[in-house]
Formats: structure tokens, C-alpha cells, sequence
């Protein structure tokens, strides 16, 4: 059994993530110090659930942040599950942990690429938004070459 690590900004966009076997002090430092690595600011606030690890890891990686731990507070994470989820059962599961790694470096940019906050656009906003997003993606596969 494997165990994902994710974290997920404010806005819903998945950062990073991260499959290990374990959930200790260890496996929340070296998850905490591959999410800092890639980003390009500091947070501000780390929402968590109430596993004991991230305490002890976020006291000595990120002293300075301010750390919340409910349940409640974390659905934004656990819902960013779904997607993944979704295609690990259309796939019928991972072969190896690498394989399941790889997959998510490459599956979550381009998920959060094509996934839209519908309820804050209008319509015809909805519409512009998605067609810039196939046709940058059109651009980078160079799929209109091929049409």
C-alpha cells in the first residue's frame, strides 16, 4: 500500500504530489522540501489533516507558517483526489509506484490546465477560456499539424 501526497492551492490547482509507502516525520519533511523546491514563493498558511508527521515536519522546514489542522478545512485536497481516482480505475491501478509517479507528474499540469472554475465564468467566458486552453494544447502536441 502507497500512500499520495498532494497539495493543492487556494484555488483548487494541484502543486504537487508525491507517492511513498510511508506517512511518518520522514516522508512529510522530504514531500514538504519537493513542493518548496518547485515553487516560487512561500506559503503563507498549510492546511492539513491531523496526522502527527506534518506538525513535526512543518515545525522544522516551515517554522514561520502558520499550520491548521481539521478536517474540514482539508476538502479541497481530498476532492483533487477525484480526478486521479477516476483514471486509476479506468486504467485498472498502477503497475508500479514509479509507474503511478509518473503518471501524476504528467496527468496533474494538464488536468489543471483544462479544468476551468465554470461557476465564476459566464458563458461566453467559459467558451474563450476553453478554447485558448486546446489551442495552446493544440499548440505544444502539434496536433494541427496533423488536421
Amino acid at each position: 500500500m502507497h500512500y499520495l501526497w498532494r497539495a493543492v492551492d487556494q484555488y483548487g490547482d494541484v502543486l504537487d504530489g508525491l507517492v511513498q509507502s510511508r506517512r511518518n516525520t520522514k516522508a512529510a519533511k522530504r514531500f514538504f522540501r519537493k513542493l518548496l523546491k518547485g515553487l516560487c514563493y512561500g506559503p503563507r498558511v498549510i492546511v492539513t489533516d491531523r496526522l502527527g508527521s506534518y506538525g513535526a515536519a512543518e515545525r522544522e522546514i516551515l517554522p514561520g507558517v502558520e499550520h491548521r489542522q481539521s478536517r474540514y478545512l482539508n476538502n479541497r485536497c481530498e476532492v483533487s483526489h477525484q480526478p486521479t481516482r477516476r483514471r486509476e480505475r479506468h486504467m485498472r491501478r498502477f503497475k508500479s509506484v514509479r509507474h503511478a509517479q509518473q503518471f501524476l507528474s504528467i496527468h496533474t499540469p494538464i488536468h489543471n490546465h483544462f479544468q476551468l472554475r465554470r461557476h465564476r465564468l459566464s458563458a461566453s467566458e467559459y467558451r474563450a477560456a476553453r478554447n485558448r486552453a486546446f489551442n495552446s494544447w493544440r499548440d505544444v502536441t502539434g496536433a494541427a499539424l496533423l488536421g
